[in-house]
């Protein structure tokens, strides 16, 4: 069970803390609704990470949501999320990731304006490169990379809370005094994005009915505890305007306390971390690209596999190559991390929405089926996190820029794919 619960804080504590409080403070009104809005999340996280366990006990399967969309919606749907993973959610994650590495990298080595631009599309080529090698980073390489964000995360917090006077600058206010909240918790559930990994642990977790709640309230919980610290730490140290300024809010701090040598030395580990989650991400959504091209014959050339490198370069270099036109626009924008955050929002919670949904749906159509653990407080706990995703998705189109509508118009330009597979055969699953 610890084991568990470890790597759901793991996977979740990402690269997100070290970028989106700017972004958080720049669309709240004060300290006191900074520090709220992560508490929500952590709330908000917990009941979606609920429903999503019982999904993943009663309908254990590697396909998650393709699969539990597949049972309940239909093959068409399942086909549009496996679509939107590969034009929006996946590649637009490695984007934003990318431009995460960017901003903090560009704090070692400034090349100008486009810095941050630059070394993304970079990082992008190069990991795509590397991968269509076959060479893998190696597992120790993995848990230093792991270790270096957990550093990092410990400096911050060391820096703003106790190296820094109490007597830093604060301004109660930011840019936006009236705050545009729906905007800041996008953000903050960006963060806190990757507790849906927790569904698929339940074949791990010994006496899984008694546990699970256990698992995903503790992890969730500490997650939670390490994000109000560190923001408080944040808080503590630069001041909320201060934070709502910041191109790299982590090495702004470090270089109130340590100087540039610190400033540099935790853009160094946040770099190194985002290049870590890049990987990762790369990795998981090649091969979910692949699986995509075995069951659509539309997306044959997705599912070849290359046998001198084991691994699916077709698939890998065309989710390089979106994630470069992402890039792109990101930087046509002049936004960057948020562009990127705009254009997966709306999708992400459509998607969640559905997926949440399907829990209703499986119920009512397959009541046979066993369910070790079901969602506390049913049906109210699936229903407050329905409204919640409905709300995150009115926000993420009423709040954002042009990122959201693009992401939007390229899910719905998958909408004629369905026509074209309306006669293919189901899809192995």
């Amino acid at each position: 069970m610890l084991e568990a619960g470890a790597v759901i804080v793991g996977v979740v504590i990402g690269v997100g803390i070290f970028k989106t409080p700017a972004l958080v403070a720049a669309n709240v009104s004060s300290e006191n609704s900074f520090l709220l809005i992560w508490l929500l999340g952590g709330l908000i996280s917990l009941m979606g990470a609920l429903c999503y366990g019982e999904l993943a006990t009663a309908y254990p399967h590697p396909g998650g949501e393709y699969y539990y969309l597949t049972r309940s919606f239909g093959k068409e749907i399942a086909l549009l999320f496996a679509w939107a993973r590969l034009s929006v959610m996946q590649t637009g994650s490695i984007a934003l990731l990318a431009f995460v590495f960017g901003d903090y990298f560009s704090q070692l080595v400034p090349l100008g304006d486009l810095a941050a631009a630059i070394y993304a599309a970079l990082a992008v080529i190069t990991l795509t490169g590397i991968n269509a090698l076959g060479i893998q980073p190696s597992k120790w390489l993995q848990n230093w990379l792991t270790a270096a964000k957990l550093l990092g995360l410990l400096f911050i917090f060391l820096a703003g809370l106790i190296w820094t006077s109490s007597s830093a600058p604060v301004v109660s206010s930011p840019s936006n005094p009236e705050g545009s909240y729906g905007l800041a918790m996008i953000f903050v559930l960006l963060s806190y994005g990757g507790w849906s990994e927790a569904a698929y642990l339940s074949a791990e977790i010994e006496n899984v009915q008694r546990n699970m709640v256990r698992v995903l309230v503790g992890s969730i919980g500490a997650i939670a505890l390490v994000f109000l610290l560190v923001n408080f730490a944040y808080l503590h140290g630069l001041g909320l305007n201060a934070i709502a300024n910041s191109e790299a809010v982590a090495a702004d701090l470090m270089r109130q306390v340590l100087g540039e040598v610190g400033a540099q030395f935790i853009s160094l580990l946040v770099a190194i971390s985002a290049l870590g989650a890049m990987q990762g991400t790369m990795t998981t959504g090649a091969r979910t690209n692949y699986a995509l091209g075995q069951d659509w014959k539309l997306f044959s050339c997705l599912g070849r596999w290359d046998e001198r490198t084991q691994t699916p370069v077709n698939a890998l270099l065309v989710q390089g190559a979106i994630a470069l036109a992402l890039i792109l626009l990101g930087t046509l924008t002049r936004r960057g991390f948020a562009t990127m955050v705009e254009y997966t929002a709306p999708v992400f919670w459509f998607f969640l929405l559905l997926t949440t949904l399907s829990l209703f749906v499986l119920r009512t159509l397959e009541p046979e089926v066993s369910r070790s653990f079901r969602v506390p407080l049913y049906p109210l706990t699936p229903l407050l996190f329905c409204a919640t995703c409905v709300y995150m998705l009115q926000a993420s189109l009423t709040y954002t820029g042009i990122g959201a509508l693009v992401g939007v118009g390229v899910l719905l330009s998958g909408v004629p794919l369905l026509l074209l597979v309306k006669h293919e055969r189901s899809p192995k699953i």
